[in-house]
């Protein structure tokens, strides 16, 4: 049986990616694929810790309505990316300096 440390190490490794890749990046895809893996580090803890309670599969559950809120997120998001792109032609997040013209 795999140790409860080893999926929080995995968790940790890819919260600290995501982290750096909302951090540093100029580009709003590459935000929102750090948003993603630190979503997925989230989920990851739950399934984890709802693996090593043997009676209850609420982590599960969690982690399943996570992944639904995670979809639809990325299709709102998305949509907000292609519009702001077809307005400003960029998606860099600090070109963007008005919301209204």
């Amino acid at each position: 049986m795999i140790p409860l440390s080893h999926y929080l190490f995995i968790s940790a490794a890819l919260f600290s990616i995501g982290i750096y890749a909302v951090l540093s990046k100029r580009n709003a895809i590459l935000v929102l694929i750090g948003i993603e893996f630190m979503l997925n580090a989230a989920i990851l803890n739950f399934v984890a810790f709802s693996k090593y309670d043997k009676f209850s599969a609420s982590g599960q559950v969690f982690a399943l309505f996570a992944i639904v809120l995670a979809a639809a997120a990325v299709a709102v998001s998305l949509a907000i990316i292609l519009n702001v792109y077809k307005y400003y032609k960029t998606i860099d997040p600090t070109k963007i300096d008005k919301l209204k013209d």
